[in-house]
């Protein structure tokens, strides 16, 4: 059997162990305290359970009730036993998915931060053994982003601080001395929580939906705002004004376009080495979003890629190569082996800032990347093939569309022609310039201080 040695950290105890696990195990969970498998049965018996749920609604809504009632009431026993540490922080980015975003600016700018050199910072990852260079920091630990998992409940109910850009799972309140700050991930045109007011999506109704906002709102102490619209719709979204909490928006711009400003020609010269990239062609970044409405019980919210890659690369080969980024809560995987040379799934990429400095021009159709890349002041399309369905029957939209940094386009002969006629040297227009100034002037590579200070004053 092959096996391999990793560590498990217990960040209070500041000690590791070590235990051998099966290399091809897939499903090991990393746990502190030991190694717990998921077994096969009780996958597909889950699986079978999520179908039945995504049609029944009412059922879905009760389970949902009782199992979160009963978790909360357990770890409100346990956090009572942990006393808050104010000089611990935990971070966390998309649900434990990524190292990046919001979370991790604020944590870089902590690094470098005398008034911190005494603090813990706890990193929460889905898969913890790909992170572990953050370990590098004799302050830093980590622990399992599993609900389950007492290293992370344990990391919960210590930390002073919740620095994240994703909500945190329903059962999990904070105590009257922790501050949980909530960053977002990015600035909404898709409606978001009670503003949808459109259709359910695959796995909630609209109440669900709004519901997960609700009690969002009811444990965030602040929540970060880009700018003065996003600081608006925020307020909508989560309901705010109805509970008198209008006062939790902080609008202080977003910490990881705080890179935007600051990168050098180094930092894009590393990215392309790393990623193996040709120097002779320019860099499409293709960033779709997902949908509401496509989602795979046992699997999770799915993409169904609507580009003819053959078509583009016999029409675009010579001159461009495509990275593709899916969405971060999309599931399944993407085999771009047969255009080797052409596409690259950069999906699991870890910071997408990378991807954006590197990049010569943004496709997208729905996603917020394009508000962060318009910093570049570089080239975007905008690929709606799905508009019409998109914008009565899913989301709906926070901005009229014609406000958008660049060209709509619904066909893939029209995305083909957009590409072929980008003007890299007239790109930035008195329109990108509006854009800029309403959506991204709190982008001055600043913001993490700023966030840092807010929090800073808890203290």
């Amino acid at each position: 059997m092959k096996v391999r040695k990793i560590k498990i950290y217990d960040f209070l105890a500041r000690r590791g162990t070590e235990v051998w696990i099966d290399k091809n195990n897939l499903e090991t969970l990393y746990t502190p305290g030991g190694v717990s498998r998921e077994p096969r049965m009780y996958k597909k018996i889950r699986k079978i359970g999520i179908r039945v749920l995504k049609k029944q609604n009412t059922l879905r809504t009760q389970v949902r009730h009782i199992m979160c009632k009963s978790k909360k009431k357990a770890f409100d026993e346990y956090k009572t036993t942990v006393k808050t540490d104010p000089k611990i922080i935990l971070f966390s980015a998309f649900d434990g998915r990524s190292y990046g975003d919001s979370p991790k600016a604020i944590y870089d700018y902590m690094l470098n931060d005398k008034r911190f050199e005494d603090h813990t910072f706890i990193w929460a990852f889905r898969k913890p053994k790909n992170f572990t260079a953050v370990l590098d920091n004799p302050n830093t630990y980590i622990v399992s982003a599993n609900v389950n998992a007492k290293g992370y409940q344990k990391a919960i109910a210590a930390a002073k601080y919740w620095v994240l850009n994703y909500r945190i799972a329903d059962q999990f309140y904070p105590k009257d001395d922790q501050v949980y700050i909530q960053l977002w991930h990015g600035t909404p045109l898709k409606r978001l929580g009670y503003d949808i007011g459109i259709s359910d999506n695959a796995m909630n109704t609209r109440d669900e939906t709004r519901d997960k906002y609700r009690i969002d709102a009811e444990k965030f102490k602040y929540i970060l705002a880009p700018s003065h619209f996003a600081a608006e719709k925020f307020i909508t979204a989560w309901n705010l004004k109805k509970v008198g909490r209008e006062d939790a928006v902080l609008e202080l711009g977003y910490p990881r376009n705080d890179f935007l400003t600051n990168y050098t020609q180094d930092d894009v010269d590393s990215v392309i080495e790393r990623l193996d990239l040709p120097r002779d062609k320019k860099y499409i970044l293709y960033a779709p979003t997902w949908r509401d409405n496509q989602h795979r019980a046992g699997v999770g919210y799915t993409y169904k890629t609507e580009v003819d890659f053959d078509r583009l690369w016999d029409a675009l080969g010579d001159e461009y190569i495509i990275l593709f980024r899916a969405h971060y809560l999309v599931a399944n995987l993407f085999d771009f082996e047969k255009y080797t040379g052409f596409a690259y799934n950069v999906s699991r990429w870890n910071d997408i800032n990378e991807l954006y400095i590197i990049s010569d021009l943004l496709v997208t159709d729905y996603s917020s990347v394009f508000f962060d890349y318009a910093n570049l002041k570089r080239p975007e399309i905008f690929y709606m093939y799905d508009l019409e369905a998109y914008g009565t029957e899913i989301r709906g939209f926070y901005i009229r569309l014609d406000e958008l940094p660049g060209p709509i386009v619904q066909t893939e002969d029209e995305l083909i022609e957009a590409i072929k006629n980008v003007d890299y040297s007239r790109n930035f227009d008195e329109k990108y310039k509006a854009f800029n100034a309403k959506f991204n002037y709190l982008d001055d590579g600043k913001a993490a201080q700023r966030v840092t200070e807010a929090l800073i004053e808890e203290l």
